[in-house]
C-alpha cells in the first residue's frame, strides 16, 4: 500500500507559501502550488503573480492558434524563473488528454498546445490557470530552504489556486495554517 505523500515528507498537491523575509524578489510573497515534489527535486507554478502585459489572444496569435470566436480569456501567470517560455495550465481534473498529470485533490497540469485550442474555442477544464515558466528545484534543495525559514506550505484548495484575487492569495494562504504573519520571523530558533 502506498504511504501518503505527507507522511514520507513530500509536498506534491500542497501550496508552497514564502515567508514574509523571503529575499528572493522573484518570490516574494508568492504562493506556488507544488505539482511534483520527490526525491530528485520539485516543480510548481506560482498562482498569484502575472506576466507583464502578454494577454492571451497575443500568445495565441504567437502560437499561430486561429480561433473564430474565442469563448474564454486567460490571464497568463508568472509560473516561476524557470523555462519562461515554456507554458503549463494548472486546472481542474474533470479534462485529461496524453500527457495529463494528474496530481492531487481535483488538479491536474497540461503543457500542451491542444488545450490552449480547447479552452480558447471554450472547451476544456472548467477551471484553469495559465503560467509561463515554472519554480523548480533539485534534489533536496526545497527542503533546506523549507528548514532556513524560507517557506511554509499548506494544504492546496481549488479556490486559492484558480481564484481571480492574486492578491488576496497569499494572506488566504498563510490563514489556512493559523500563522500570525506578525509573529514569525527569518531565523531559525535553536533550543
Amino acid at each position: 500500500m502506498a504511504q501518503p505523500r505527507q507522511a514520507s515528507g513530500y509536498l506534491t498537491g500542497q501550496l508552497l507559501i514564502a515567508m514574509p523575509t523571503m529575499r528572493d524578489p522573484r518570490f516574494t510573497r508568492t504562493v506556488i502550488y507544488m505539482c511534483a515534489h520527490n526525491a530528485e527535486g520539485a516543480m510548481g507554478l506560482v498562482v498569484n503573480r502575472l506576466v507583464g502585459s502578454l494577454t492571451f489572444p497575443e500568445l495565441l496569435q504567437q502560437l499561430g492558434i486561429e480561433v473564430a470566436d474565442r469563448k474564454r480569456d486567460l490571464r497568463i501567470h508568472f509560473g516561476g524563473p524557470v523555462d519562461s517560455g515554456r507554458g503549463f495550465v494548472l486546472h481542474s481534473d474533470d479534462y485529461t488528454q496524453d500527457g495529463t498529470l494528474m496530481v492531487e485533490g481535483g488538479i491536474a497540469l497540461t503543457a500542451t498546445v491542444d488545450i490552449l485550442k480547447q479552452i480558447a474555442s471554450g472547451g476544456g477544464p472548467s477551471q484553469s490557470l495559465l503560467a509561463l515558466g515554472y519554480a523548480g528545484w533539485g534534489p533536496g534543495q526545497l527542503d533546506s530552504e523549507i528548514q532556513a525559514n524560507g517557506w511554509l506550505h499548506a494544504p492546496a484548495d481549488q479556490s486559492i489556486v484558480f481564484d481571480s484575487d492574486l492578491d488576496g492569495k497569499w494572506q488566504r494562504a498563510i490563514n489556512k495554517i493559523g500563522v500570525d504573519v506578525s509573529l514569525l520571523s527569518g531565523e531559525a530558533g535553536h533550543a
